[in-house]
């Protein structure tokens, strides 16, 4: 039977595991038992934060000294920016047991994850429909590992996805092919939009027939109401992470989610707080976006045309700030960039509860 946690752990800096440790010690987190760990790491989430990797590196070697497998069997999704009030943190995902199909079923649902990687992209592949099938693939096989039976039981697929670099696009034209842009920048987009409608197409949300390259990061119509994708260098493939609730599953987490249909929809987080108001709230995870019509409720933004800061980061400090004020908590996991993760200028929002009894 499987059965699933969800521990949050401060940081003070990317490589900050103290806190980590300690948690080990009291028995708060099983090392063997961590199948992934988001982060939110301070750098600037752009192109060139190396925050994401250094993190990375220094999680790959503190789970180095608990585990005798290799510890790329945990899959490490880190998403750079603390804009405004995001406090940096780690969200440790533990599972303990397996679905078992011929298992007994729970008198209620509980939190079951699964996790699965695509194969590396070539430079070409990335912002692509070769992106959205290999992701659509891997969301399939997460699905299937955490014993969800039905795509309505899903509430949040978190996939770290790669980006273009410079020498990305150098490699693709030496080889007469060319990329979807060759602003690394503008890359992330794409990556993250191809990512989120490879979920909607798993998910059943987006048909594939039909679906075009030139949908990605145009299309807006198109979208997945519980994607969450994250771009970075620091990765060649996507890692997936599923988070939906089954009655294969026992313990006393359990996951629910709703659509902010724009960057100051703190109703859509309160109402997930109000129904669920008998449980702990464990974390909130949701997509920040800067409107791309350059309004918000018929008011001017200027978000999109800051030459000084990259608009996913001014989206990050807006979103962080409305939820914390509403969950009460800057430690929560806020994404920028929502291409295809719900409604333009929108996106998901997902809460990790804990049963009190």
């Amino acid at each position: 039977m499987m059965r699933c946690t969800v521990n949050r752990i401060p940081s003070r800096s990317p490589n900050d595991t103290a806190a980590m440790e300690k948690a080990i010690l009291e028995g708060i987190i099983v090392p063997q038992d961590v199948v992934a760990v988001l982060g939110k790491t301070e750098g600037n989430g752009c192109v060139n934060d190396f925050t994401r990797g250094y993190a990375v590196l220094a999680l790959k070697q503190f789970f180095g000294e608990y585990r005798k497998e290799s510890t790329s069997t945990i899959s490490y999704v880190m998403s750079g920016g603390t804009e405004g009030i995001l406090s940096p943190h780690f969200t440790v995902i533990s599972r303990k047991g397996a679905y078992n199909q011929d298992g007994q079923r729970q008198d209620q649902k509980s939190l079951a994850i699964g996790v699965a990687k695509t194969r590396d992209f070539l430079p070409e592949e990335i912002g692509r429909l070769a992106q959205v099938d290999e992701v659509a693939a891997a969301v399939q096989r997460a699905i299937a590992e955490a014993g969800i039976e039905s795509s309505a039981e899903v509430h949040f697929v978190q996939i770290k996805c790669p980006l273009l670099t410079s020498e990305g696009v150098r490699d693709a034209l030496s080889r007469s092919q060319t990329t979807v842009t060759e602003d690394t920048y503008k890359s992330m987009g794409y990556s993250r939009g191809a990512s989120a409608l490879g979920a909607a197409v798993a998910l059943g949300e987006v048909e594939r027939a039909g679906l075009q390259d030139t949908d990605i990061c145009n299309s807006w119509h198109l979208f997945s109401s519980v994607a969450s994708t994250s771009a970075g260098s620091e990765l060649a493939y996507c890692e997936v992470i599923v988070f939906g609730n089954s009655d294969f599953a026992e313990g006393p987490y359990f996951i629910d989610h709703a659509v902010m249909k724009d960057s100051i929809d703190a109703p859509a987080l309160k109402l997930l707080l109000d129904v669920h108001a008998d449980a702990e709230m464990v974390q909130v995870m949701a997509k920040a976006e800067a409107d791309p019509t350059g309004f918000i409720r018929g008011h001017r933004h200027t978000m999109l045309d800051d030459s000084d800061i990259n608009h996913t980061r001014h989206a990050r400090a807006v979103v962080g700030g409305v939820l914390a004020s509403v969950c009460g908590d800057p430690m929560i996991y806020v994404s920028g960039g929502a291409e295809h993760q719900g409604p333009a200028g929108g996106g998901p929002v997902a809460v990790v509860f804990k049963r009190r009894d």
